[in-house]
C-alpha cells in the first residue's frame, strides 16, 4: 500500500486551498523545519498502516489456536501416513467434513477436488514415537520425532483423516452430538453433522491416513527428516 502524499504546507490546505501568496511563503529556515515535520508524519503514517496487517496476523493466529479456522486451506490432495505407539489427549472431538484441493489440482482425479474426511480435534495431545511419511512416487519423505525421553506435544491439534486405526479408550464420551454444539476442544463442526466428543482419549498403536493437520503449537523433540524407500 502506497503512503499518503505529504501534508499540505501552511496557507494551502484543504480548508483554505490556494489562499497562500508569495508574501505568505515560509522562510528558508521554516521550510527546513517543515521538512523534518513531514518526515516525522510520514514515519508515523507508515507505523499506523503497519498496525492493521499486524492485527490481522495476530487475529489469524488466535483463530487457529481456538480452532475457529479448522483446516480451511486448500489441501494438496496427497495423503500422508501418521503413526504413533501411543497418543494421549484431553478435550477430544470428532466429526465429518470436506476438504478442498486448489482449483485445477492434478490430484483431483474424478473427486471434483473434494475429499470426505473425519476431523479429529484434541485440545492438548502427546504422541510417543511419531512417524509421518508422504509417498512421492518411488521414494518417501519421512519424519520421525518423540522417540526419546521427550514426547511430541501439540495444542489445538486437528487432523483430517480418511482412515484411522488403533486401540482406543475414552473418558466421558458423548456420541451423536450435533457438530455445531461441540465444546471439548474448542472446535465447532457444520450444523446437522453427526459427531462425538470426550474428556480424554488414548489410542495405542495409532495409524492414520491424513490429508491435513493443524496445531496451535507443535513440538517435535528429536526431529529427524529424510528420504526412505519405505514409509511409516
Amino acid at each position: 500500500m502506497a503512503l499518503s502524499p505529504d501534508i499540505p504546507s501552511d496557507g494551502n490546505n484543504p480548508e483554505n486551498p490556494g489562499s497562500g501568496s508569495p508574501s505568505d511563503a515560509p522562510s528558508t529556515a521554516a521550510a527546513g523545519t517543515g521538512g523534518h515535520r513531514r518526515g516525522r508524519v510520514r514515519a508515523r503514517r507508515a507505523a499506523v498502516m503497519a498496525v492493521p496487517a499486524t492485527l490481522v496476523a495476530a487475529g489469524l493466529a488466535v483463530l487457529t489456536a481456538q480452532g475457529a479456522l479448522g483446516v480451511q486451506f486448500a489441501i494438496s490432495g496427497m495423503p500422508f501416513t501418521v503413526t504413533a505407539t501411543e497418543l494421549n489427549g484431553t478435550g477430544f472431538e470428532q466429526f465429518g467434513s470436506l476438504d478442498n484441493m486448489a482449483e485445477g489440482s492434478p490430484n483431483a482425479g474424478d473427486t471434483g477436488g473434494q475429499v470426505l474426511v473425519v476431523t479429529s480435534a484434541i485440545k492438548n495431545a502427546t504422541l510417543t514415537k511419531l512417524c509421518q511419511s508422504v509417498d512421492l512416487g518411488g521414494t518417501n519423505l519421512l519424519i520421525r520425532a518423540g522417540g526419546g525421553k521427550d514426547k511430541v506435544s501439540a495444542t489445538d491439534l486437528t487432523t483430517d483423516s480418511t482412515e484411522l486405526s488403533g486401540d482406543a479408550a475414552f473418558d466421558n464420551i458423548e456420541i451423536g452430538n450435533d457438530a455445531s454444539t461441540l465444546t471439548k476442544a474448542g472446535v465447532k463442526g457444520p450444523i446437522g453433522v453427526f459427531s462425538q466428543q470426550a474428556d480424554t482419549v488414548r489410542i495405542a498403536n495409532l495409524r492414520q491416513t491424513n490429508y491435513a493437520t493443524t496445531a496451535g503449537v507443535f513440538k517435535l523433540p528429536g526431529l529427524k527428516l529424510g528420504f526412505s524407500g519405505s514409509g511409516c
